[in-house]
């Protein structure tokens, strides 16, 4: 499904939940239509940030069981009507297996221009369940060692389930912690441990973090959100440059 994208990482906390956000945001600004799909289990966060958590009662495993008819368990931003979310399962028991998962993600994506699936981090069964239904993928990582393994477990797992497109994020880019922490020589060596080809540079953002987490949208004009509207505008086709990282 070319207009399914999961949203993955080798490693937690790099703010993957934060670029889902981001990108669906600005996409659905755009005039388009965006799902956004849960797939961490028992600790998903896209509720807050979307400042849906307070009304959510159903959740992407009572669509699976039956329990709620699906339009019940889509819930709208609560300051963007064009962003959708289906909420990640309260519990890891009720992890989605990968086959229903690509059945019920191709029946949604008929109705939204989007569909992105922001995946826990790791490469267990909740990688395998949301990344089943993606045609592509974007990796995030942000540049230190660890991460970046990460990003290539990640990387090496795609691969072998399949045809699906990946691209790389570094996300939470300070030019001056990069060059003060000194494990990577430069942005190149990053990609080459990755395995994947780089997509975007989202910088560190205390605004966008701070967005987030008190459930508000966030500044368009603050340095993570542009970063994410270049992104955007490269996944809708277009060429844009990446900009200097001196300016990170």
């Amino acid at each position: 499904m070319n207009n399914v994208t999961v949203v993955t990482s080798g490693k937690g906390g790099v703010g993957k939940s934060t670029v889902t956000f981001g990108l669906g945001l600005v996409l659905s600004k755009l005039g388009k239509r965006v799902l956004l799909i849960d797939g961490d289990a028992e600790i998903g966060c896209l509720d807050h940030m979307l400042g849906i958590s307070e009304h959510k009662v159903f959740d992407i495993s009572d669509v699976v069981s039956g329990t709620a008819e699906p339009s019940k368990a889509v819930y709208t931003c609560a300051f963007e009507p064009n962003l959708f979310l289906l909420p990640a399962p309260s519990a890891e028991e009720d992890i989605i297996n990968p086959e229903i998962m690509k059945q019920l993600v191709s029946i949604f994506a008929r109705f939204y221009d989007y569909v992105f699936i922001d995946s826990p981090a790791g490469v267990g069964r909740s990688f395998e369940s949301a990344s089943a239904a993606a045609g592509k993928a974007l990796i995030v990582a942000t540049p230190d060692p660890v991460s970046v393994h990460g990003a290539n477990r990640a990387h090496k797992r795609l691969s072998a389930a399949g045809g699906c497109q990946q691209r790389l994020i570094i996300n939470r880019f300070s030019s001056s912690a990069f060059r003060n922490e000194g494990y990577y020589g430069d942005l190149d060596s990053v990609i080459d441990d990755a395995g994947v080809r780089l997509i975007a540079v989202v910088p560190e953002d205390p605004a966008l973090a701070s967005a987030t987490v008190n459930a508000v949208c966030p500044a368009q004009r603050s340095p993570g959100m542009l970063a994410i509207e270049r992104l955007a505008a490269r996944l809708l086709g277009r060429q844009v440059p990446l900009p200097p990282l001196r300016n990170f």
